[in-house]
């Protein structure tokens, strides 16, 4: 990686987006989960909890995965760079600082950015310190509340009525003080759920036998009548109830009639999700790269429904995969085609396992080597 921080050569802005993700060394898949979540989340960057996650992350890091720059770092630059210009005033400079020094890095270093279009950083600006809050166990947190709770049983004694019997009526400062402090006890309980949830043991990385991949048979595909860029097919998956309708964005790369009567890999158990209006129940998997995209293609002979999955991960697939555990979007960057045009996954430390069926027949693409798969 030393290496490629000293000979790497300046992008030019119109061409970082669509920078080549071999340039950069291997990642961890840790590193690669945190690389395409942060590639997703550079089409929200006009959403201020967007850009408030960007900060945080940048917060301890020089890159967005850590110490080593990543195509991640390039696509979010795109985005965040004319955004950067609009942050003038004292509270925005203090709350993007992170970003706007990691900006700066970019545009210095790793983008042609001419002089006069650099953004401008006055680094004497005085800003206010940075308070980092530290993350308590959860009976501290919980401790935490106490105050809280004392001052809303103050509040709360002040509302209690009178000796008399007669209902003492709260002043505007006695209201406001009772709301603040139920305010203040309900910040401290979440927080203190939170610190538990986060103080639990991690969980063990998501593994690729938790992903329904089957063989599929393309019936018949059509235009989707309301989005110009979309197919919609109907898939055979050997399900009980029948195929399934299935909407892909492979209209810019096969004609129709190649997606009739077909063969192909699905994935058969991610959340289903509405298209335009229709709803759309699994994935066609295909390869990718440089703008060319083709079919994973399954073994001759295969009928489907039958299960199709990375060798040593043949387990039993989630029925439906959580988005909030993000299997999908931890394992998917590891996937890939080889010169063989095999289809491979690739985890940390270990050698690459292929794409097969039961019977250890391969699944393959035709052309396309080093491919993005998905």
């Amino acid at each position: 990686m030393a290496d490629f921080l000293t000979t790497f050569e300046k992008l030019s802005l119109k061409d970082i987006s669509a920078v080549d993700e071999s340039k950069f060394g291997p990642l961890t898949d840790e590193q690669k989960a945190l690389s395409s979540q942060f590639q997703t989340l550079s089409g929200r960057l006009n959403e201020v909890e967007s850009l408030t996650a960007l900060n945080d992350n940048l917060r301890s890091k020089t890159f967005i995965v850590g110490t080593i720059p990543s195509k991640a770092d390039f696509v979010v630059f795109e985005k965040v760079f004319p955004l950067s210009f609009k942050w003038t005033s004292g509270d925005d400079l203090a709350k993007y600082r992170h970003i706007i020094r990691w900006v700066d890095l970019f545009q210095t270093k790793y983008v042609d950015v001419p002089e006069a279009e650099k953004l401008k950083i006055d680094y004497d600006t005085p800003l206010p310190r940075e308070v980092k809050e530290k993350k308590k166990p959860a009976a501290a947190a919980a401790a935490a509340a106490a105050p809280a709770d004392a001052k809303a049983a103050k509040a709360e004694k002040s509302a209690s009525p009178a000796p008399t019997g007669e209902r003492k009526e709260l002043t505007e400062e006695e209201k406001k003080l009772k709301a603040e402090a139920a305010k203040a006890k309900k910040a401290a309980k979440a927080k203190a759920k939170a610190d538990a949830n986060a103080a639990k043991a991690p969980e063990a990385a998501p593994s690729p036998a938790l992903i329904d991949f089957r063989v599929g048979f393309i019936q018949k595909a059509e235009k989707h009548p309301n989005a110009d860029s979309l197919y919609v097919s109907t898939i055979d998956m050997g399900d009980e109830e029948g195929p399934r309708t299935v909407c892909s964005g492979l209209v810019n790369y096969f004609p129709l009639e190649a997606m009739q009567q077909r063969w192909v890999v699905v994935v058969a158990n991610l959340k289903p999700v509405t298209m335009r209006g229709i709803k759309s129940s699994a994935m066609v998997f295909c390869a990718s790269k440089d703008n060319k995209v083709e079919f994973i293609n399954p073994p001759a002979n295969s009928k489907p429904g039958e299960k199709i999955f990375f060798e040593t991960y043949d387990g039993v697939p989630e029925k439906q995969l959580n988005p909030k555990k993000k299997v999908w979007e931890t394992v998917q960057p590891g996937f890939s085609t080889n010169e063989n045009f095999e289809v491979t996954y690739t985890s940390e430390g270990k050698a690459p396992v292929r794409l097969v069926n039961t019977r250890g027949e391969l699944c393959k693409n035709t052309t396309i080597v080093g491919a993005e798969v998905k």
